[in-house]
């Protein structure tokens, strides 16, 4: 049975923490290390963490759960703290406010990998978005491909969700997010992942499910602007400058 590290990155969350906490709880895989990465929250983060605990042992699946609460350079520090902490054979972000679209959204991914069959370099799906109240909203804009995902298919954006792109743990050990980006680190960890997969011949699978309902508004959404910018150079460096400006500019007319 493929073994899941949910990871989970707070900051005074409270607000929206507790729907991800239960989703997580509810879920009918049995085997997931859920990390949750605080970085020392100063409402009732910790609180609603801990009555998570408690429920926990109450269940009759326990997951694994593990808290590291203290000061951290932002949330791309805190992510590279759970991959660092990640003992399963795929690890996965689910923000504060995100959350599984059914009970049963692990125990489908971890099936649609075969009996057998070497363990993909990253399993993937899609996106739907949803409001603070949780309800759904719109498809993401940006589907990726049933097959044929690559590095090379991000030149075209992000066309995987970050909370619906699960990387073997042993590829994403290998590439941690790079601190000198602050809003789209995770553009630029998605490629390195995907490149490493290709260079040891693992495949990338799509698992034909929607396996994330994502909070609207999000870090990169609070600062549009800059995140584009970032996003720019990180296209530049995996994709060349002409490659980058041509894409740029077909952008225009989506």
């Amino acid at each position: 049975m493929i073994k899941f590290s949910i990871i989970t990155c707070t900051y005074n969350a409270a607000e929206v923490l507790k729907r991800t906490l239960d989703s997580v709880l509810e879920q009918t895989c049995y085997n997931v290390e859920h990390l949750i990465i605080d970085g020392a929250s100063t409402d009732a983060t910790m609180q609603l963490v801990a009555d998570y605990q408690t429920a926990n042992q109450d269940a009759d699946k326990k997951h694994e759960i593990v808290v590291v609460s203290e000061p951290d350079s932002g949330l791309y520090d805190a992510m590279n703290k759970g991959i660092g902490l990640a003992r399963g054979d795929y690890l996965v972000f689910l923000n504060a406010g995100d959350v599984f679209p059914t009970d049963e959204t692990l125990e489908l991914i971890a099936a649609s990998v075969g009996d057998g069959e070497t363990l993909p370099g990253v399993l993937y799906g899609d996106t739907d978005i949803v409001d603070d109240e949780g309800r759904f909203l719109r498809h993401r804009p940006l589907s990726p491909p049933k097959n044929g995902l690559s590095w090379r298919s991000f030149s075209k954006g992000m066309l995987v969700c970050h909370q619906a792109f699960y990387a073997r743990s042993d590829l994403a050990k290998r590439n941690l997010y790079d601190l000198k980006y602050r809003f789209s680190a995770d553009v630029d960890w998605c490629i390195r992942v995907m490149k490493l997969a290709e260079q040891e011949g693992l495949p990338l699978k799509h698992v034909g499910m929607v396996v994330v309902d994502y909070l609207d508004g999000g870090l990169t959404t609070k600062n549009h602007r800059a995140s584009l910018v970032e996003r720019f150079h990180v296209m530049r460096h995996h994709y060349g400058i002409l490659t980058t400006l041509w894409k740029h500019f077909t952008f225009l007319f989506r």
